[in-house]
């Protein structure tokens, strides 16, 4: 199989002109100190739409035959390829239609609506969804827009890594959210045609992993089972095409934890005041994960934005405990009056944001005279949870 160029890849560039942004690149300096060296995000959830799907459905679609753009386009998506399919369409003036999984969160099934695509809600998994949409093709002779597995979209997606070469040229590792291997693929493609000793790193959800075990049988393998908050890289089985491109370009595919997605995802919020859906944060979650491991100059690239708010409000409070930023503990204290309100005064002394307190007489471990306080405590990390936790016990409570 012959792999996509470079110069193919600045002719997808030099169409997407006035069509995508080039998004800015922001230097993550909080992360200098773990990894020796200077980091920098590539912020793709900056892309219109919210990702950098729409540079692989425009070139993909653009390179359409007339016949074909009147017989219109049909894809599959959980949201972030349906946003970049239906703005695409609408651009170029053809007929989209977008098949989602029946629960595809509301903003982006509002959003794929408001691009012109006209939606359908089918299947509990996408590739349900996916089956639905190729009949759909075959039915009534749409053509089928891939969200990974074609040359187009791959030279679409390779116009990112052209942009990190141009913003960072002394960069010696790029880290890469990967699904299906579309966007790895093309940056690898662009980043290996032009400076070849630049590191290219796949990062896969660990409980959504298909690349290892594919790479490690040397053709693609289906998961028999996918399980991760990041939905936009949770792909059972890559494609021939995504698959030649990153065994023979990709350096490295490596896995992140669920934890390390949400300790991620809270970091940009916090630190960065970036919105980014867990799987564009995947390789923030690799450097998090993975400290000290990648070459430096890094560049990760945040690959969408697209997150569900009532998600999110899950996801950060993952990212706190995840993070040792909760603390749960019980007291065993004297029932008398007062009690109570002298453990809440001395914790806010010690700089914990009482969450929530439960005050029990009934237990049978408890001597006579005594109440247990159960206290949900926000601190400032793993340090301040020793801390608290060793100052109630100096200070004579029983800790539980």
């Amino acid at each position: 199989m012959e792999l996509v160029g470079v110069e193919k890849i600045r002719e997808a560039r030099r169409l997407l002109e006035g069509v995508t942004r080039i998004t800015p690149m922001e230097h993550a300096r909080d992360l200098r100190d773990v990894h020796g060296g200077p980091v920098y995000l590539k912020c793709e959830n900056l892309q219109r739409t919210g990702s950098f799907k729409i540079r692989g459905a425009y070139t993909r679609i653009h390179g359409l035959s007339a016949e074909e753009r009147a017989r219109g386009v049909v894809a599959a998506s959980a949201g972030n390829h349906a946003q970049g399919v239906a703005l695409a369409s609408s651009l170029l003036g053809i007929r989209s239609t977008v098949f989602m999984p029946t629960r595809a969160p509301l903003p982006k099934l509002a959003a794929t609506r408001g691009y012109g695509a006209d939606v359908h809600l089918h299947g509990a998994v996408l590739e349900e969804t996916l089956a639905e949409a190729i009949a759909f093709s075959e039915r009534t002779g749409a053509v089928f827009i891939h969200p990974f597995d074609h040359v187009d979209i791959i030279a679409g997606q390779g116009t990112v890594g052209l942009e990190i070469l141009e913003q960072v040229p002394e960069v010696a590792t790029i880290l890469v959210a990967t699904g299906g291997g579309g966007l790895v693929g093309g940056v690898a493609s662009a980043v290996k045609g032009l400076k070849p000793d630049v590191r290219v790193v796949g990062v896969q959800a660990e409980h959504a992993a298909a690349f290892p075990p594919s790479l490690a049988a040397g053709e693609p393998v289906r998961l028999a089972e996918l399980q991760t908050m990041a939905d936009g890289i949770a792909v059972g089985k890559p494609g021939p095409v995504s698959y030649a491109h990153v065994s023979s370009l990709v350096d490295e595919v490596v896995t992140v934890t669920e934890e390390a997605l949400s300790r991620a995802v809270l970091l940009c919020l916090e630190r960065r005041k970036l919105v980014v859906e867990p799987a564009g944060a995947a390789p923030v979650a690799a450097l998090l994960q993975h400290p000290g491991a990648f070459e430096t100059p890094v560049v990760a690239i945040l690959s969408g934005g697209n997150v569900d708010p009532v998600l999110l409000l899950q996801i950060i409070q993952h990212g706190m405990t995840a993070g040792g930023r909760y603390l749960k503990l019980r007291l065993r204290v004297p029932d008398r009056p007062g009690s109570l309100v002298s453990v809440l005064s001395y914790v806010s002394g010690l700089g914990a944001n009482v969450l929530d307190v439960e005050h029990s007489r009934i237990s049978g471990n408890l001597a006579l005279g005594e109440v247990d306080v159960a206290l949900a405590l926000e601190t400032r990390g793993p340090t301040h949870c020793e801390q608290v936790t060793t100052a109630l016990q100096q200070a004579g409570y029983t800790v539980v």
